[in-house]
């Protein structure tokens, strides 16, 4: 295929994730923007108080950065996998293998749509912690790659589970058993420093860590990690997701009865 003609593919693929996240935004946009206010009203207003400062912060603005960075890693996650997972089970997805666009650009344009609802809610999300609390951007790159690099990295994730999941109950495995205690302990709510042995330990070879530690640094200048370290991880698991994606679409694993 032509670059224009890839171009084409492309953009038809993302123009249809984003109709479909603004035509359910109900479901989409709503329901993460609900539950991180929430969090904001007990943990940051009810609980936070009786805590006191972390890290030099107030208690809402140390949490801030982790609950944004925690609805963006949900939210690009869970978009691709009801994505893709829908196109199998309404069998519309033959229509895509079937053309054609080669198999990096069906990836990528699933990607862009995860990456694209991650970014939006995350901007909600933002504008809500803005309600409770002050936030300064301190390294405007480092955040702005962090939130990028860790969309892409749950979007391939989303989009690996998709392939493997065979029904409805199988897209909800991995976001309950696997993502869910990976962000709660993820150091959004406290410090891996506060932790006692061998728990610190164990939490340190948590990737999602490095994602909410690196994304405190770009807003707050506060990390418990490397920043080096923190994008080594975050690239080295956006590059081998990628790879594992294309040789499951090459195999033509879970779309092959």
């Amino acid at each position: 295929m032509s670059v224009a003609t890839n171009t084409v593919g492309f953009m038809t693929i993302v123009r249809k994730e984003y109709s479909r996240i603004m035509r359910i935004w109900v479901q989409t946009i709503v329901p993460p923007v609900i539950t991180v206010s929430m969090y904001f009203i007990i943990f940051g207003t009810l609980i936070g108080e009786r805590i006191g400062p972390m890290a030099g912060f107030d208690y809402m603005q140390y949490i801030a950065p982790g609950l944004i960075m925690m609805s963006v890693i949900n939210n690009s996650f869970g978009n691709v996998v009801s994505s893709f997972f829908g196109a199998k089970f309404g069998k519309h997805v033959e229509e895509m293998l079937v053309s054609p666009m080669p198999n990096w650009l069906i990836i990528l344009g699933h990607v862009s749509g995860g990456v694209l609802r991650g970014l939006l809610v995350g901007a909600l999300v933002t504008v809500i912690a803005l309600l409770f609390t002050n936030l300064s951007v301190v390294n405007l790159p480092v955040t702005i790659a962090v939130v990028l690099l860790t969309a892409v990295v749950f979007s391939l994730g989303g989009f690996i589970n998709a392939i493997f999941a065979k029904d409805f109950e199988g897209i909800s495995i991995i976001p309950t058993f696997v993502l869910a205690p990976l962000t709660y302990l993820g150091g959004v709510f406290y410090s891996v420093d506060l932790l006692p042995s061998p728990w610190q330990e164990i939490s340190r070879v948590n990737p999602v860590l490095y994602m909410v530690n690196a994304f405190r640094y770009g807003i707050l200048g506060e990390s418990d990690v490397s920043i080096t370290t923190a994008f080594t991880i975050i690239i080295a698991f956006a590059l081998v997701l990628y790879a594992f994606a294309i040789h499951l679409m090459r195999q033509g694993t879970g779309m092959r009865s």
